[in-house]
């Protein structure tokens, strides 16, 4: 079990942590051809959209991921290259129990605050997640929930009804709950240590173990999909969405920088040895500058400059697949999905035909899509202008990017 002086004595994460549960075989649902986690709507996955809005928020950091024993290539084939991106455990006999061996599993990386979710509500969305986060306090927890709207009677045992109940100050929970890891996690231990295994969800632990949870407003559309129905309809709402005016918005990005005295440029991500180097605040990567731009043209999010300042000094010198990689978390923030990726690099040399291949394995591990959507060309400028006289080096990107919606008139 976690003490008070264990917590006292471990550094904690900034970020915020979380635990999906996916160990469950969803019976109720009438599936035969494998668990609802696993189901695909819309053409994925649930667990893939699940894990896709988690991943790309930027306040969440490690995530945990309890699936059952017998799930490990069910879940690498529906994740894709998220699958490396996130932790995996065995899950638990019960819901109760996977959640406390996901908590267990994150003991290493000390979170201070800690989200759990049900791998079958994929319809999350970034709102959600900042009003759950915002209202966890030091020794609060905090519930997404909706007032509930149905008029609800109480049965007799002789099948008929037995009372009305009043709605007042009743609300249907949802996922994700918040907590203070350690508090949530000592709670857990607690319940395991006493065989109190009988908890439908973890605001009713935090409840039996005196951690006051919040009620903030939840969402209509984060729906948990339980019945074959649930995801039969779940899968119409997707692909009626993408039969009307699909949101397509296509990014452009354009970068230049001049040579200096050095050994080697770094271009997509690749360092490849070169009688001079490129200049400037970062690695000086024109292609992933030039990505970045074009990734964030495409939901409006200003450009390089806007989020990492050259005059900045903490952005001295660093990788920049960071700006990249962050670029692409506001995309999947705001529900995006990248479809495509296209650099064309300008240069008298380096060649850049023999390092395309690993130019591409790392774009595609960056953006979490496959090697197939990702272009890398490149190109002279015939000996003319300033790339011509090998002053330096130039790069254009192009990112298509699907948003949910459509596109309004």
């Amino acid at each position: 079990m976690t003490d008070a002086s264990e917590m006292r004595a471990l550094a904690t994460d900034s970020r915020v942590a979380v635990v999906i549960v996916a160990a469950g075989r969803g019976a109720r649902a009438g599936q035969t051809d494998g668990p609802k986690q696993y189901q695909r709507i819309g053409g994925r996955a649930v667990i893939a959209r699940t894990l896709d809005m988690f991943l790309a928020h930027p306040r969440i950091g490690p995530v945990v991921v309890a699936i059952h024993a017998d799930d490990s290539a069910l879940f690498r084939s529906a994740a894709g290259a998220n699958a490396d991106r996130v932790i995996t455990v065995t899950g638990g006999a019960s819901r109760q129990d996977s959640v406390r061996l996901g908590l267990l599993a994150l003991r290493g990386h000390a979170p201070s605050q800690v989200l759990v979710h049900d791998a079958v509500r994929p319809f999350v969305d970034a709102e959600l997640i900042d009003r759950t986060i915002a209202a966890i306090g030091e020794r609060q927890g905090a519930l997404p929930a909706l007032p509930v709207a149905d008029t609800l009677k109480r049965e007799s045992a002789a099948g008929m009804i037995g009372e009305t109940v009043s709605r007042n100050g009743l609300h249907a929970a949802q996922t994700p709950q918040g907590f203070p890891f350690w508090p949530i996690l000592a709670a857990h231990e607690k319940a395991h240590h006493l065989g109190k295994a009988d908890f439908t969800d973890d605001a009713a632990i935090a409840e039996w173990a005196h951690i006051p949870v919040k009620i903030v407003l939840g969402s209509p559309d984060n729906v948990k999909l339980t019945w074959a129905r649930d995801i039969s309809m779940a899968d119409q709402r997707l692909s009626g969405e993408r039969l009307r005016f699909p949101d397509i918005r296509t990014g452009n990005g354009y970068d230049v920088h001049a040579f200096e005295p050095g050994d080697h440029v770094t271009l997509c991500g690749v360092s490849i040895p070169h009688d001079k180097k490129l200049a400037g605040h970062s690695d000086a990567d024109v292609g992933l500058h030039a990505l970045t731009d074009a990734l964030l043209a495409t939901c409006g999010a200003g450009d390089i400059g806007t989020h990492f300042p050259p005059s900045d000094p903490q952005w001295k010198g660093v990788a920049s697949r960071i700006f990249v990689e962050h670029a692409a978390r506001l995309v999947r923030a705001r529900g995006g999905r990248i479809a495509n990726a296209d650099i064309t690099l300008i240069c008298e040399a380096p060649r850049v035909g023999p390092h395309r291949e690993a130019m591409t394995e790392i774009l595609s591990e960056m953006l979490a899509i496959s090697r197939d959507r990702i272009s890398i060309k490149a190109t002279t400028n015939e000996k003319l202008g300033f790339v011509g006289r090998e002053e330096g080096i130039a790069a254009i990107a192009t990112a298509s990017v699907v948003f949910p919606g459509d596109v309004p008139e």
